[in-house]
Parts: C-alpha cells; structure tokens; sequence
C-alpha cells in the first residue's frame, strides 16, 4: 500500500467516523423537535464525496500519476488544515452537527468558533480538500471534477442551509452561522 492510498483511506475511516457523530447527533436532533431540509440533494452529495475518494486512489493508478513533492506538500497540509477546519466546526457545533440539514426549533445559531468569522466555514473545508487532496499523488482531473461538480451541489446546499435558518424559530443573530450542521 502506497502511503497515498493509505492517506485516502483515512480520509474514508475519518468520513465513517463522520456518519457514526451525524447518526447520534440526528438522534439528539429528532428527540429536540428537529425538522430536516434538503433530503433530495443528500444523496447525490453523499455519492459525489464517494466518488472524490474513489477517483483519488484510480486516477493515480489507471493514469499513473506521479508524487510531485512541490505539488503534494503543500496540498498535504491543505488537506490538513481542512479536516483540522471540519472537525472544529464539529466541535462547535456539539450534537448539533449533521451531515444533513436539521434545525432544532428554539436554539440560537452558533456564532463562536469557526462560526464567528464565516457563515458555513465546513464548506471552506470542503472546498480546500476537494481540490488538496486529489493533488497529494497529482490526481487534477479528480480535483477538477469534483471542484465543477461540487459547485452547483454546493450552491444547493447553500441555499437549503440558508432558507432553514431564515424559517426556525429563534432568536437570530445578524449573520446567519450553520444550522444543526454541515455536509461530509
């Protein structure tokens, strides 16, 4: 095994770990009168973020793509600082974290952590490993690919996450932080 594979497949164990916070979190959401928004575009961002995985560890080998240390390096620590970047947002956010879109009625939105300078700053990270981690091994047409298809999925989300806020009923601060979470 490769340590590019290897690396990959952490990133995989760490987006199991991911799915188990967001089973439990959406247990506490449920028990706290939590409504879900968005289910129809969940799917396809599950598949998409599957698919960034999987075309990581194929490009670099049907293509036979190189480890390019100027390259891999940088976009290593890229990767890095963007799982260090999600798993704060998921520590700010506590049980309500999730990987889909659910707001418990009554509870302020979160604007400390991450939250007090961006709205939705688990896409930030999602955008940086998007790109970052397929360049690791010089995987580009992956990061390409998911970088445009991510794109429109994205602005999806976006609005979804945003129109939840403007309707729960709560106390809202004058900029609009994540709901109950944000996506893998």
């Amino acid at each position: 095994m490769t340590p590019y594979t290897a690396l990959v497949l952490l990133v995989a164990a760490e987006r199991l770990a991911e799915l188990r916070t967001a089973r439990r979190n959406t247990a506490w959401s449920r028990r706290h009168g939590a409504t879900e928004h968005g289910r129809g575009h969940y799917p396809v961002m599950v598949l998409l973020h599957t698919a960034l995985l999987a075309g990581c560890l194929a490009e670099t080998a049907w293509a036979d793509r190189p480890f390019l240390p100027a390259l891999g390096w940088p976009a290593l620590l890229l990767a890095l600082a963007a799982q260090a970047l999600r798993w704060w947002c998921v520590g700010t956010l506590g049980p309500r974290w999730n990987t889909r879109v659910l707001v418990v009625p009554g509870l302020p939105l979160v604007a400390t952590g991450p939250y007090r300078v961006l709205n939705h700053p688990n896409y930030l990270a999602v955008v940086a490993e998007g790109v970052a981690l397929p360049l690791v091994h010089t995987a580009w047409l992956t990061a390409a690919g998911f970088t445009l298809l991510n794109l429109p999925l994205l602005a999806v989300r976006l609005r979804c996450e945003n129109a939840a806020l403007r309707a729960a009923p709560a106390a809202v601060p004058d900029r609009a932080p994540a709901p109950s979470g944000t996506a893998p």
